[in-house]
Formats: structure tokens, C-alpha cells, sequence
């Protein structure tokens, strides 16, 4: 397998991971401590942004220049525009579908407007992610 499609499949388990961290902290932030989904979006993705640096710089891009300033800040502001664009779809969506209409409810747990939402503002942003990460921690 060459490098790159290693490197892609390594992203894409850290990204599928991170999603997960992140998407149950928005579910936490908004369901037990009732937070709007506008303000629960950014706390959430920020803690899943620690875990990506990690596994970036360690893992996913072989040779990353995890140490150096320039990457770091960069790795920032790829992550603040990330952000950006995260929670630009995040408050389109749920001006046009909302958030807490119920979808489906499955064993008690409901599953609403919000997570849809979620995901289809992931799945957009990983694109940007992706290529954004790799030009900053590999040059």
C-alpha cells in the first residue's frame, strides 16, 4: 500500500475517532447541561481538536513537524478556520431545520435535528481538514 492511502486511511480513523469524542460531547453539552447547540458546537469541537493534534503529528502524517512553531500555529489556525466552518453550517442548519425536533427514537434514545446536523457539518468540514492539516504538518 503506498504512503499516501496509508496516510489517508490513518486520517480517516483519527478523524472518525475525534468525531466520536467530539459528537458525544456535544450530546453531553447539550442534553445534561441543556446548552444551546450554537454554543455547545465550539466547546465540543475544541476538545476533540487537542486529540487530532496529537494523533497528527504522531501518527497519521509520518514525518510531521510536530515540534516546530510554524506547524504548531499553523495546525491552530487550520483548526480556528475549521471551527469557523464548522459552526457557519452548524447555525445554517438549524436556522433552516432546527435542532431539537425528534427524528427517530430508537430504545428510549431520540435521535434529533441536531445530530443530523452534526454530521452533515462534519462530513463538510473533514474535506477542508484534511487537506489544510497535511499542508501545514508536512509542507
Amino acid at each position: 500500500m503506498n504512503n499516501r492511502l496509508k496516510e489517508l486511511l490513518r486520517f480517516v480513523f483519527t478523524g472518525g475517532l475525534c468525531f466520536l469524542i467530539e459528537y458525544a460531547a456535544l450530546i453531553a453539552l447539550k442534553e445534561w447541561l441543556r446548552m444551546d447547540v450554537l454554543i455547545a458546537t465550539p466547546l465540543a469541537f475544541l476538545i476533540s481538536v487537542a486529540v487530532n493534534y496529537l494523533m497528527c503529528v504522531r501518527w497519521v502524517f509520518s514525518g510531521a513537524k510536530d515540534g516546530s512553531r510554524k506547524a504548531q500555529l499553523g495546525f491552530v489556525l487550520t483548526s480556528v478556520m475549521g471551527l469557523a466552518l464548522n459552526w457557519v453550517i452548524m447555525w445554517a442548519l438549524t436556522a433552516l431545520f432546527g435542532q431539537d425536533g425528534v427524528l427517530l427514537s430508537v430504545a428510549g434514545f431520540a435521535v434529533k435535528v441536531y445530530m443530523v446536523n452534526k454530521a452533515v457539518a462534519t462530513l463538510l468540514v473533514m474535506i477542508w481538514n484534511y487537506f489544510s492539516k497535511r499542508y501545514v504538518l508536512k509542507g
